[in-house]
């Protein structure tokens, strides 16, 4: 029997003056180790999805943990029977998730962290208002029972949508939850540095959530989008079948139309 793949999600915002410098040798650390995926560097630190031996997989994250600006990386896991990816890219770009908005920095303030065992109580709060930071297509496919949906196409959408939403002066109490964590690091600390001062947000995020919460104790509904050749996982992690639509790209049910009913 094949082994699974190991895949690893990770993220960490941190100063790295020259990204453009280590990119040659990610990339040789990653073709060494037989790893495919997306690892995404800027300025503000490094976000990336990466898959396969896990031996592979742990040669390059403790390589890039050797750096001192990355030795604080945490990662989540999960398994794939086949290859999510088809090729290995570093990219370089201005943000590691694009808020658009100048000046943000998650290190300097953001929400408090809620541990996955302690968000169903959270969310459960009558006044907590659960918002879903991700893309509209993704939320259709699973999301928390309560949970807000503003609807975006785009992460750089968001704002507009807070600003609408939530008001300084009320200062309402917020919970906002994402894929990994990484959309709701910039997020909170958006609603934060706007005065907003009770803002919290899932560690991990949903992988996080779905790996630790039994499904019998869990508040949450379908699938959970993931950016690879998965498409979406469910409880426990494991793969839910979905595949994407040839068309538009979102993802759909494995059983629904060549199409989805968008497109029809």
């Amino acid at each position: 029997m094949v082994p699974d793949l190991l895949v690893a999600t990770f993220y960490l915002f941190t100063p790295l003056e020259d990204p453009a410098s280590m990119r040659k040798g990610i990339e040789a650390s990653c073709r060494t180790n037989e790893v495919l995926g997306t690892i995404l560097l800027a300025t503000e630190g490094i976000n990336a999805t990466i898959a396969g031996p896990r031996s592979g997989v742990r040669a390059v994250i403790d390589e890039l943990r050797k750096d001192p600006r990355l030795s604080e990386l945490r990662w989540q896991e999960s398994t794939a029977r086949d290859q999510p990816f088809k090729r290995m890219r570093v990219r370089l770009k201005k943000e590691i998730v694009t808020l658009g908005v100048q000046g943000i920095d998650p290190n300097r303030s953001k929400g408090t962290y809620v541990e996955p065992e302690d968000w169903n109580s959270l969310i459960s709060e009558p006044d907590m208002i659960l918002i879903d930071t991700r893309n509209d297509y993704e939320v259709a496919i699973g999301s928390f029972e309560t949970a807000i949906n503003p609807g975006v196409d785009s992460f750089s959408e968001l704002t507009d949508w807070l600003d609408d939403r939530i008001k300084t002066g009320e200062q309402p109490r917020v919970a906002m939850f994402c894929t990994g964590g990484i959309r709701c690091e910039k997020s909170t600390a958006l609603l934060k540095e706007r005065g907003i001062e009770e803002v919290h947000h899932l560690r991990g995020g949903i992988l996080n959530y779905l790996r630790s919460i039994p499904e019998s104790e869990s508040k949450w509904n379908g699938a959970c989008f993931v950016f690879d050749e998965r498409v979406a996982v469910g409880h426990g992690l494991e793969v839910i079948d979905h595949r994407i639509c040839p068309s538009c790209q979102y993802p759909i049910g494995i059983e629904d139309d060549a199409v989805c009913a968008n497109c029809c």
